[in-house]
């Protein structure tokens, strides 16, 4: 019964997240497109607790400096896994959130991972970064789509939250106001769990 209501609630949550896949037709400007139609909307978000408890996924990504890494290097402190694409307007719109999330909460790791398909994606991704000048957050890319997989993504952006011990607490499915009350009790979870 869990485990339906949590499919009905992707189900009702594609219409409001970016498909896994970039639109088929590239837009000149798409930065501006996706602020633009980010503004636009207010799109729905799936909290998901059915995967609590479970180890982080072994795949590999990159690391800013072009390394690899994995979740379980970050392990002993809490670990906010955002994933995210260039083409997804509500991931471009959340980034400075996450951004302030990171300098805010010196407890947490915030791992922003662009889901940016192969070398050009990766290269479109660190583009981004570098134009926004974040202050706290790091561009790490999975141009592989490793994470994708692990997580069995189906809808951008998805955030997967780590205890210390690398055990997931939960997951948002859609765009979260990282920088409100609600984002600070879920995040919280983390530190209270008992190992």
């Amino acid at each position: 019964m869990k485990r339906s209501l949590f499919l009905i609630g992707l189900l009702a949550l594609g219409a409001s997240g970016c498909r896994q896949s970039p639109p088929a037709e590239p837009q000149a400007d798409q930065a501006q497109a996706n602020e633009a139609a980010a503004a636009e909307t207010q799109p729905a978000q799936l909290l998901d607790r059915s995967q609590a408890g479970t180890a982080a996924p072994k795949a590999v990504f990159l690391s800013p400096e072009g390394g690899k890494v994995s979740i379980a290097d970050f392990r002993g402190r809490p670990v906010l896994v955002n994933l995210w694409a260039t083409w997804c307007a509500p991931c471009v719109t959340e980034m400075p959130l996450l951004d302030s999330l990171a300098g805010q909460n010196g407890e947490l790791q915030v791992l922003t991972v662009s889901q940016d398909a192969g070398d050009e994606g990766k290269a479109k991704a660190l583009a981004f970064f570098a134009g926004k000048k974040f202050a706290h957050i790091q561009a790490y890319t999975d141009p592989d789509n490793g994470l994708t997989d692990a997580f069995a993504v189906i809808s951008m952006p998805t955030t997967v939250l780590f205890d210390k011990d690398g055990k997931e607490v939960w997951r948002v499915i859609g765009p979260e106001e990282w920088n409100g009350k609600k984002a600070a009790a879920l995040i919280a979870e983390a530190s209270a769990k008992k190992s």
